[in-house]
């Protein structure tokens, strides 16, 4: 492994311990997973701790610790950090909290990080406010409290901001081997990314799970995903906060489509970083790739001795991205023959029980159903109880899954559809035995689909870096309509023929001019349909002139322009700026459609026409423009052509564009291409 900043902090040899109870818990806690390095305990009065003689101060300890826990009240920690850093040491774990999570009386906790950052230097520290980290691989704890893991010699590395989630996650019962338990905290200065790119390094890891509660760096979590990709180890994130949608205040259709979870979740897929919903979840997902790795497609196999649990798989799978793919005519033959008659052949595939406890028979069954080609091949079975109930029948498919997947060389998984119907013993077994062991219906098919999306993100070409989210100084406004079709006119798309107007008479004229019918707009006004500043296919000057008086009171003056044909689609397209992931751009369903369907697909930035091609097909639109039910059709070329120069806009204007909301881009029949309806700009000066 190579040596960077992080490896002394993860993988100490020595170890510094600050303060009372829960310094002494550390030393507990290295001592039961047989931590083989020295232990300094430091403490103003005790003589010994554990065995251990008691050093007075850092500037005792007989060398620069490779690692310290500092669990001191906030002040002190930012004394002892400085001196460590002096002396230094490979890194601390900061314990006390009081910092920038602090309100109320500790109003002066974002200055207390910040001087326990500059203390710290080029130091790393972990938190502060949290509990630490477990290193499973060579039994080095950080780490104050109880917690559930073992010593492994292999396996995932699990970071999370709270510390109480990892607690939780090292008593999980499901067989999953965790390398590394980590607490980032309040990410001061290391981040949940800084860290896993430090544990990815280590050739024991297999796999990164993250449970993020906010981005710290996006710069670091583009490394941490070109890193994994590198070394072909998997990430896999639990990103909480979808209710921030809803919390949002927008201007625009695009704002309110845009929130920073549906961001959040583009960018994770542009970087090819899995995510979740559960902790379930996670931990099914990190145990099949910590065997398979990313899948090649969400295509498997499914088979139990029971229709209830055949049709238990088929519905789970509804709306997932796995499919359940049609039995091959060699598997057919190969499973009636050792199945018999009375089974329907299929995938699910419900394999009764005639052959239940008949190893050689089923081990020709599920080597024909594995046989198939599938990504991953599921057993559903759930084991019974051990303290009532004979086990032997169940082993022995076990023994056939087991002589099936080594005849075939397929990846197999074993399902319980009851977690705790899957002891932990057998699922250790399991693993060892290469085999999967899964707990959930729905965890793992999220599990699969996870899996296989990760293996798709690898099999594309490696994403140019995201958007620089930096944004220039000056006071955002809202360019009038006119004005912001100018600009988009400039970039490459087509806007209706048009003309701007002072007052009622001028709208009038420049309507003569430009040809009837037209439709009015005042502008100055950001919801015009709501304010009833639009009025459409006026057909004359008196009704042009009409319109013009009657929306006066909030008009700034008007636009007047060419009605547009019927289109055989109306689209929304345009950016908004996340706090924390900058601009990203959105296209979907527009007019009406945007609240009836929410039809919408979110793309980080850059995006390529064939990235903006694959999310129009996603669309429930696209139907539209292809002529639905017979109906005039659209280019889909020259709708990826208005998109693409959307988004290079977007690129071009980043570090001023605050929100772009083009709604409608109106989709024209035949190859008349799209014409940019309505749209709004805000920027800064």
């Amino acid at each position: 492994m190579t040596t960077r900043p992080l490896d002394r902090l993860i993988r100490p040899r020595t170890i510094a311990v600050f303060g009372g109870r829960e310094a002494r818990r550390v030393i507990e806690q290295c001592d039961r997973m047989g931590f083989s390095g020295e232990i300094w305990p430091v403490h103003p009065t005790q003589e010994s701790v554990l065995g251990r003689r008691c050093y007075r101060s850092v500037a005792e300890l007989p060398d620069a610790p490779d690692a310290a826990f500092v669990g001191v009240n906030r002040t002190l920690t930012v004394e002892i950090v400085r001196a460590l850093a002096l002396r230094g040491a490979g890194g601390a774990v900061c314990y006390a909290s009081g910092f920038s999570e602090a309100v109320g009386e500790l109003a002066d906790g974002a200055a207390m990080q910040g001087d326990l950052v500059a203390a710290a230097g080029d130091m790393p520290i972990i938190g502060p406010n949290c509990y630490g980290m477990i290193n499973g691989l060579d039994g080095a704890l950080l780490w104050p409290d109880q917690h559930g893991m073992v010593r492994v010699e292999r396996g995932v590395a699990i970071l999370t901001q709270s510390s109480n989630i990892a607690i939780n996650l090292t008593m999980q019962r499901r067989g999953l081997p965790i390398s590394y338990l980590m607490t980032a905290g309040n990410q001061a200065q290391t981040g949940l990314s800084d860290l896993a790119i430090a544990v990815l390094d280590d050739p024991r890891v297999t796999a990164i799970g993250l449970h993020i509660e906010g981005f710290g760096s996006v710069e670091a979590l583009q490394r941490l995903a070109a890193r994994a990709r590198e070394l072909r180890k998997p990430v896999v994130a639990l990103k909480v906060g979808k209710s921030e949608q809803a919390q949002r205040a927008a201007v625009s259709h695009t704002a309110s489509l845009a929130g920073s979870d549906a961001v959040a979740a583009a960018v994770l897929a542009r970087l090819g970083i899995g995510r979740v919903d559960t902790l379930p979840e996670l931990i099914e997902t990190l145990k099949l790739l910590h065997l398979t790795g990313p899948l090649e497609s969400g295509a498997i196999s499914s088979m139990s001795c029971s229709g209830g649990e055949a049709s238990l798989m088929a519905d789970a799978a509804v709306g997932r991205a796995v499919e359940f793919r049609t039995l091959k005519p060699e598997q057919l033959a190969r499973l009636r023959q050792s199945l018999g008659e009375m089974v329907t052949l299929s995938n699910p595939l419900d394999y009764h029980t005639f052959v239940w406890g008949d190893l050689f028979r089923q081990t020709a069954a599920f080597s024909a159903m594995f046989e198939g080609g599938y990504a991953l091949n599921l057993i559903v079975l759930d084991f019974p109880r051990a303290d009532r109930c004979d086990s032997a029948d169940w082993m022995t498919t076990v023994a056939a899954i087991e002589a099936a997947a080594g005849r075939t060389g397929a990846r197999a998984g074993i399902l319980a559809t009851l977690p705790e119907n899957m002891p932990e013993d057998i699922a250790l077994t399991l693993l060892k035995a290469g085999i999967v062991p899964l707990c959930g219906i729905s965890e793992t098919l999220a599990a699969v689909e996870t899996a296989a999306r990760i293996g798709a993100a690898w099999r594309k070409a490696a994403p140019p870096p995201l958007l620089d989210i930096s944004v220039s100084e000056g006071e955002i406004e809202t360019l009038s309509e006119a004005a912001a079709k100018a600009e988009l006119s400039a970039a490459g798309l087509a806007i209706p023929l048009g003309a701007t107007a002072a007052n009622p008479e001028e709208a009038a004229d420049q309507a003569e001019c430009i040809g009837f019918p037209v439709a009015l707009k005042a502008l100055g006004v950001e919801h015009k349909s709501e304010a009833g500043a639009v009025t459409l296919n006026l057909s004359d000057r008196n009704a042009v002139r009409g319109a013009a008086q009657a929306m006066a009171h909030v008009a700034h003056g008007y636009l007047v322009e060419r009605m547009i044909e019927r289109p055989v689609c109306e689209l929304i397209v345009g950016a908004a700026r996340d706090p924390v992931l900058g601009l990203a751009l959105t296209v979907g369903a527009g007019g009406i459609l945007v609240e009836l369907l929410e039809d919408a697909i979110i793309l980080p930035l850059p995006a390529t026409s064939e990235e903006i091609f694959d999310a129009i097909s996603q669309l429930k639109v696209k139907k539209l423009i292809e002529g639905y039910r017979g109906g005039a059709k659209g280019s889909v070329d020259r709708v990826v052509e208005a998109i693409s120069s959307t988004a290079e806009y977007v690129v071009k204007n980043a570090a001023q564009l605050e929100e772009l909301d083009i709604n409608p881009l109106m989709v024209l029949s035949g190859d008349r291409g799209t014409v940019a309806a309505d749209a709004l700009i805000r920027k800064r000066r």
